[in-house]
């Protein structure tokens, strides 16, 4: 994956859509098209299969999770959930800037409501991850930013290095200025978190003004809410 962290352009540049852009996004509609309709593991599932992922072209925020959960398979949503509401509250986002998917690509580990286990949900599907992520990070050229929230993300995307320094969830956050860019890690913001919050208050004190700096910042562009047609 190419790191764009360090590119200093402005997300909207462009004036006119040239014949690569147009190509481009015509590919990564077809490979969301080609997503939604899988049934790769159907019939692991305890529903049939409703993919959730937003991705678009100009996208430099990438917000990876773990899995959809009941409501979000029933609203095909993404974070359309009490877990969505406090990740929105810690970007400082309103679901207008959040939803907007010229601006925020959605792809969580596992596309589909993997099901119920005994303490919360199953594991994100292992399939997902390794079938459609590459495909879809190389449409994404603008990533400026990639949000790995829980440690399904987290043990996929970071560094093996990084990750044996490191071994827990709450000393990577901890670590979080060590994790290497564009990654930005966090915890899961399910309430069944809270107690982990509760227990860590320097997350909230700390590192949520600093996400939300690195979001708005984004390397000097505008704040995420403020697009500008292309």
């Amino acid at each position: 994956m190419t790191n764009t962290t360090d590119s200093k352009q402005p997300l909207h540049t462009a004036t006119t859509i040239t014949t690569d852009t147009m190509s481009q996004t015509h590919s990564l509609d077809l490979l969301l098209q080609r997503i939604r309709q899988c049934t790769c593991c159907a019939a692991q599932l305890p529903f049939p299969p409703r993919p959730v992922v937003r991705a678009s072209h100009s996208a430099r925020l990438l917000v990876i999770g773990q899995a959809p959960g009941t409501k979000v398979q029933a609203s095909g949503i993404p974070w359309d959930d009490a877990s969505g509401k406090r990740l929105r509250e810690w970007l400082q986002l309103t679901p207008e800037q959040f939803y907007n998917e010229a601006e925020i690509a959605i792809i969580p580990m596992g596309l589909c409501y993997p099901g119920k286990g005994k303490s919360g949900d199953l594991p994100p599907r292992p399939e997902c991850a390794p079938l459609w992520h590459s495909a879809l990070l190389g449409q994404l050229p603008q990533l400026q930013h990639i949000l790995l929230i829980g440690q399904y993300a987290q043990n996929y995307y970071l560094p093996k290095e990084f990750l044996q320094q490191h071994p827990t969830l709450t000393d990577r956050i901890r670590h979080w200025r060590d994790v290497p860019k564009p990654f930005f890690v966090l915890p899961h913001p399910s309430p069944r978190n809270q107690l982990w919050l509760k227990k860590n208050p320097w997350f909230e004190a700390e590192v949520v003004p600093a996400l939300r700096h690195v979001i708005n910042a984004a390397n000097g562009s505008q704040p995420l809410h403020r697009t500008t047609a292309i």
